[in-house]
């Protein structure tokens, strides 16, 4: 940083990975968080986080600086603009919101001033921003991280928080500018000392290696209904499903000038030691009766891969369950209407 002004960031999303970026950010005194949340708002608000974590310990009644229900509108409240604004949301664009109206109220169209952070998972995520927001730094934030939600409010960490931070691609930005942006995010992310928070110079690398793990195993895992171990125990999953599903990516990802490491497989599918039983996301979600976020997770490398001309057969028959799973939440939800059932004939 050159001059010692408290960065002003808006994290939009307070819950498992949401609510430990906050607590980053202020641990290391060069940030005032401004906390978007949605579900967990008036308990948060009320009574802040409770907070056991393996980077910061246990924190009772934590509150970001500022708590909110809903996106501020700066033109409105005549606010400054901030200088991030930290997306930590599940990305999920077949229900929306969409991130680009979700950010809307917050941003202005010809901004220059304020960079956005994309802590989310899935490819091809920061193309709507540079549409809507074309002067606007895009950066992609790669979280690795053990955090769940236990209850509203109630967050358990118990995998280090470890972030890699670089800049998407923007042909109306100067390189050198959104990397400078990245290098500061950087600098007050990993400020307090507590994580790990490194810059990237190849965001497709970082994001073609990740979905080895969530393009694969994730809707894998929640598709069965088993969580990580019990997925390496079952007969034949490991052979017949998850590997040839991560090889599919491995092939795509270097078809588009991404080359993965020859134990990438090996190593995602070992990434979670088999006895903690982890519950990926996806997993998590459909237990909890959540939508899907499956489409920049599986459906983006999905087309890329066979735009490239890579057979994957694997992943799109992922791809079309999960289409399937989110329809059957849309009709519980009540979002789609079918036929009535028609009263059997006797005869």
């Amino acid at each position: 940083m050159t001059d010692l002004r408290k960065r002003n960031v808006l994290v939009v999303g307070g819950g498992a990975v949401g609510a430990i970026a906050a607590l980053n950010l202020e641990v290391g005194g060069l940030v005032t968080v401004t906390a978007v949340l949605r579900s967990n708002f008036k308990i948060v608000n009320e009574r802040g986080y409770d907070i056991e974590s393996c980077d910061h310990g246990v924190l009772k009644a934590w509150k970001p600086g500022h708590v909110r229900n809903e996106i501020p509108d700066i033109a409105k409240e005549s606010l400054p603009p901030y200088d991030y604004i930290v997306l930590t949301t599940k990305n999920i664009p077949d229900i929306g919101p969409r991130v680009e109206e979700l950010v809307r109220p917050a941003l202005d169209p010809l901004n220059t001033h304020t960079s956005i952070v994309l802590i989310q998972n899935g490819l091809n995520i920061e193309k709507p921003l540079l549409s809507t927001y074309p002067t606007t730094p895009i950066l992609s934030g790669v979280s690795l991280i053990g955090s769940a939600e236990a209850q509203p409010g109630t967050i358990i960490q118990d995998d280090r928080d470890r972030l890699l931070i670089g800049a998407f691609q923007n042909p109306n930005i100067q390189t050198q500018a959104s990397q400078a942006s990245a290098k500061e995010f950087v600098k007050i992310y990993a400020a307090g000392g507590k994580t790990e928070c490194v810059y990237s110079e190849d965001v497709l690398y970082d994001r073609w290696r990740k979905l080895v793990y969530n393009a694969c195993l994730n809707p894998i895992c929640a598709i069965i209904g088993l969580d990580t171990g019990r997925i390496r125990l079952a007969d034949g999953a490991v052979e017949g499903l998850v590997k040839p599903a991560m090889r599919e990516i491995v092939t795509a990802a270097k078809a588009k000038g991404v080359t993965l490491a020859d134990d990438v497989v090996d190593f995602m599918i070992e990434l979670d030691p088999l006895d903690i039983y982890l519950s990926p996301s996806m997993l998590a979600d459909i237990r909890k009766g959540n939508f899907l976020e499956f489409e920049n997770l599986l459906g983006e490398p999905l087309r890329e891969g066979t735009e490239a001309g890579v057979p994957m057969p694997t992943l799109e028959v992922l791809y079309n369950l999960c289409k399937a799973v989110q329809w059957r939440t849309k009709e519980a939800r009540g979002l789609v209407e079918i036929p009535k059932k028609r009263s059997a004939v006797v005869q």
